[in-house]
């Protein structure tokens, strides 16, 4: 039964005083809790370290770590540090799913409850999580995703799984590359189109979207692409604003890393399988990336 699956989440928060608490409210009223809550307050400026104390004296399971500020956001490989200082912090040593979820999102009460039937009724299934949503004023917009993606904001691993594909990358791209090493390993990997969860930041401005492209290309990089593939995204992406900068952004990102040997993943048969998955999704192949 669902009920007595055993799951842990960490929590890298940072600078969430608008947010943390919602999300902490969706987590109280869940049908089933976690057996840990680990927080991390990845260096916040603002009251989220005040807000999670006050949340933690209320609720047993959810702990508390406060890490130093370093000055800056540190995209993709910042989180995932703040994510193994909570990971190494995790007391329950027979738990069965892992857990890294955003301090943004609010989401139902049975929603873990659903997310590990959907485990339950799929041995194979190693990674996964609800679909993430944006209010844009007058509905709901889905963040759209490869059918094996989960968003990082929301994963759920199996044990056997997390074991499997060795941990994250503390890098950009770390969320696409844990899940194209777990279907190399025989897993699947995809998220639950009838569980939702909202994200509290609101869309994002044009200059927002132009850093996406910027850390897009890097993502790109770092996780291997292959040229033809990243060129057809290039070329996809000329269709979203920013228009056209979106996409020159992109290949000087990439061009840059390349340029100075940025480092990337460094598991050549992981890279070989994202490739040949690439390509099969430009001939119109059966493909992990559809």
């Amino acid at each position: 039964m669902a009920q007595d699956v055993k799951y842990v989440i960490v929590t890298p928060a940072r600078d969430e005083q608008n947010h943390i608490a919602a999300t902490i409210a969706s987590l109280a009223s869940q049908t089933i809790l976690p057996t840990e809550w680990i927080i991390v307050n990845d260096g916040s400026t603002d009251e989220t370290g005040s807000i999670i104390e006050e949340h933690a004296a209320r609720f047993r399971w959810i702990h508390i770590i406060h890490r130093c500020n370093r000055g800056f956001r540190k995209a993709g490989g910042g989180v995932v540090e703040a994510f193994y200082d909570g990971y190494r912090a995790i007391l329950t040593r027979d738990w069965e799913f892992l857990v890294k979820l955003d301090g943004d999102l609010t989401f139902p009460e049975d929603y873990f409850e659903k997310c590990l039937d959907h485990f339950r009724s799929d041995p194979q299934l190693g990674v996964g999580g609800g679909e993430i949503y944006h209010d844009v004023g007058t509905r709901l917009k889905l963040e759209s995703t490869p059918h094996f993606h989960v968003r990082g904001a929301t994963k759920i691993y199996r044990r056997a799984c997390w074991e499997a594909i060795g941990g994250l990358l503390a890098a950009p791209g770390w969320d696409t590359i844990d899940e194209v090493k777990a279907n190399m390993l025989g897993w699947r990997t995809h998220s639950f189109s009838d569980l939702h969860l909202l994200h509290q930041r609101p869309t994002g401005t044009a200059d927002g979207l132009l850093r996406d492209s910027m850390k897009h290309g890097v993502v790109c990089y770092v996780s291997g692409y292959h040229p033809l593939f990243f060129l057809a995204s290039c070329l996809r992406r000329l269709l979203k604003k920013p228009y056209l900068i979106g996409s020159i952004a992109m290949c000087y990102e990439f061009l840059k890393a390349y340029i100075t040997h940025m480092p990337r993943v460094d598991d050549a048969g992981m890279i070989e399988y994202l490739r040949a998955q690439q390509l099969r999704r430009l001939c119109g192949l059966k493909t992990i990336w559809k």
